[in-house]
């Protein structure tokens, strides 16, 4: 469906404030929007094609000579004045030819014309919702019923597609609030490491403080959603899921819940999707005497709201994401801070990553047409898909200890240079901060200013084991003893172990723990289990973005998959549909295949990605376009399907 063209909304503070927005405009983002408020092809050819967007850069200039860009902001701002004067009628979606070739010169390089579907929906020119054929019978409908487990990112979203479908559903939230990992996680310095203009729906977009946002404005976003889209009143919050079982005779699930008040109930339900996600259960070591310490300990996900840190020595166990974020927000406020560490990491330097969001970049983004629907594109462009070449095995590499390709080689020079630029006379840190093992072999993280905070007198990166923790002090594998007066685990989350602790069972009363053992999970393109008829899972295994890009972009191809199912069984009136065995084998052998040719198998680290056995269990080997083609529609000839009970 091609909707209609963007309106041309009123600019309200006069000329004066457009032209000093346009000053500030991204100039390939620009250039786009002229293009399709004007039909004029000629800013696709030079003088005005932008120089290639490296790395995370905005590259606003387009590398363009400055009387080009002021030329390009001159002829913008004549055109959208001419459009409110109702002189010009900007094109909808542009024919498929033109928009490749835009796309290209955006960011000035080849765009594949198979990214062209795909980016017109996440632009908003196509819907990406599913529609019914024909409107379902209110019968239909009568005792039909959806749970939704969870109320983060994906719950939310599966909601609010079930709302404006008009399907009855409830969502069951163990916390107070919606937000999942955005709820939950509060230690300082916690934020996105996806751009804000990318990691938002694409149907709900906001006004973002920052480019890259932290917590308190990312679950701000999540409660919007949920009183605007009308989901709030479908939510049961303070209500945790014990376990859900499905009755082979009724077709129906059985979904055992525990209030705050400890007492349990059930609900039935003919579809259950789980939106618990991969990171919701922290993982926090077993450490002998842990339990002796005298002071505050606690994992980073679950920061206490009276631990002030200021003035005390704190260790931090773990140099992961939630580290890199949490170290640099403290250090200035501890008096010793001691960072144990496992591994070291790669981290890729954003010129964004502290930078607010102006008003006049705000003026563009909400009043200028088509302005954010081609920096949403650029974002997509360069996070979700152009590290992935370079993450495949070059088998004949000479080098395939530090790197699995030639570009991959690439990328460990340019960060390694960036490393040793941030240590500045530090030499002493290189051998414990610079990684072994190739870029992207773990999740590459944004630096939030990790390197110049552990260069800091006050601040110790201790690369022993702990193997003891006593009231006042933490004990290395090397005898040493570090006195702390808090404990902070940044050790990530019990990952591999999908779904617990919930015990769900499927038609054969086998429970999911026993079809995927605690650290094994599969499913059809991360959806569907064989055994277990209308249960699906978002963010589930196999779908975590490990080579970049926005998991709600997932979470949305996720949700379409499933509500074109469900809209089918309301429609034809099915009573079960469960994923073919042989389809889902088939599958998962796919998958593994994959990834025996990435870098997460590289043995050179450990990484919470892959289960002990060393299969990848976490993440998807695919492009971000393949996974939205695979997900385009639901074929239900590769599902067992029960008419009417």
């Amino acid at each position: 469906m091609i909707e209609s063209p963007a309106p041309y909304p009123p600019v309200t503070d006069g000329d004066t404030a457009l032209r000093a927005a346009l000053a500030e405009a991204n100039i390939p983002t620009l250039l786009m929007v002229l293009v399709q408020l004007t039909g004029d092809r000629h800013w696709l050819a030079d003088p005005y094609r932008p120089t290639r967007t490296k790395g995370m850069s905005d590259h606003d200039t387009g590398g363009l000579a400055p009387e080009v860009q002021d030329l390009i902001r001159a002829e913008a701002f004549d055109a959208i004045r001419r459009g409110q004067a109702g002189e010009l009628t900007p094109m909808g979606l542009p024919p498929e030819d033109l928009f490749v070739e835009m796309m290209s010169v955006c960011v000035g390089e080849r765009v594949p014309v198979e990214y062209a579907p795909m980016m017109a929906e996440e632009m908003g020119f196509v819907s990406r919702d599913t529609t019914w054929e024909t409107p379902p019978r209110p019968e239909a409908l009568t005792g039909f019923h959806v749970v939704v487990i969870g109320a983060g990112v994906s719950g939310l979203c599966a909601a609010i597609k079930l709302e404006q479908a008009g399907i009855p559903y409830t969502v069951l939230e163990k916390n107070d609030s919606v937000g999942g990992t955005w709820l939950d996680n509060r230690y300082p310095g916690c934020g996105v490491d996806t751009p804000s203009h990318l990691y938002s729906y694409s149907f709900a977009p906001q006004e973002w403080p920052n480019y890259y946002s932290k917590r308190p404005h990312l679950h701000e976003y999540l409660e919007r959603c949920a009183t605007e889209f009308g989901v709030r009143h479908r939510i049961q919050f303070r209500t945790e899921v014990v376990s859900a079982v499905y009755d082979e005779a009724r077709t129906t699930w059985t979904v055992t819940l525990r209030g705050e008040d400890g007492v349990e109930r059930e609900l039935t339900a003919n579809v259950v999707i789980s939106a618990v996600g991969q990171l919701n259960r922290p993982s926090v070591p077993k450490i002998p005497g842990a339990e002796t310490f005298a002071g505050p300990a606690f994992h980073s996900a679950q920061w206490p709201s009276d631990v002030d840190v200021k003035g005390r020595r704190v260790a931090v166990v773990g140099t992961g994401a939630s580290a890199m974020q949490l170290v640099p927000a403290i250090a200035d406020e501890v008096a010793a801070l001691t960072v144990f560490q496992r591994s070291p990491q790669w981290a890729a330097p954003s010129e964004n990553y502290r930078r607010s969001v102006t008003d006049h970049v705000k003026l563009l983004m909400d009043e200028v047409p088509f302005y954010a629907a081609w920096y949403r594109f650029r974002l997509a462009w360069s996070f979700n898909d152009k590290v992935h070449a370079s993450l495949q095995l070059d088998p004949e590499w000479e080098h395939p200890e530090r790197s699995v390709n030639a570009v991959n080689d690439g990328h460990r020079r340019f960060f390694t240079d960036y490393i040793l630029s941030q240590l500045g006379d530090r030499t002493d840190l290189i051998p414990k901060v610079l990684p072994t093992y190739p870029p992207f072999g773990k999740r590459m993280l944004i630096d939030n200013g990790w390197f110049q905070a552990i260069t800091k007198d006050h601040v110790e990166l201790v690369t022993e084991h702990v193997t003891e923790i006593r009231p006042d002090r933490l004990v290395t594998a090397d005898g040493a003893e570090h006195e702390a007066d808090v404990i902070v685990y940044a050790t990530g989350f019990d990952s591999l172990r999908m779904l617990a602790p919930m015990d769900i069972r499927g038609r054969s009363g086998r429970s999911i723990r026993e079809a995927w053992g605690d650290d094994d999970a599969h499913a059809y393109l991360g959806l569907a289990v064989p055994d277990f008829p209308n249960f699906f899972c978002l963010y589930g295994p196999n779908t975590n973005l490990g080579h970049g890009g926005s998991l709600i972009f997932l979470t949305e191809c996720g949700v379409r998959y499933i509500m074109e199912i469900v809209q089918q069984m309301v429609a034809e009136g099915l009573s079960a549909v469960e994923v073919r065995q042989d389809v889902h084998d088939e599958y998962n052998a796919r998958v593994d295949a994959a990834h025996d040719r990435m870098i997460w198998t590289h043995p050179g680290m450990d990484t919470w990605y892959r289960n002990g056995r060393g299969r990848v269990v976490t993440n998807s080997p695919w492009r971000v376009v393949d996974y939205w083609q695979m997900t385009r529609t639901a074929r239900l000839e590769e599902f067992h399907v029960e008419g009417t009970s």
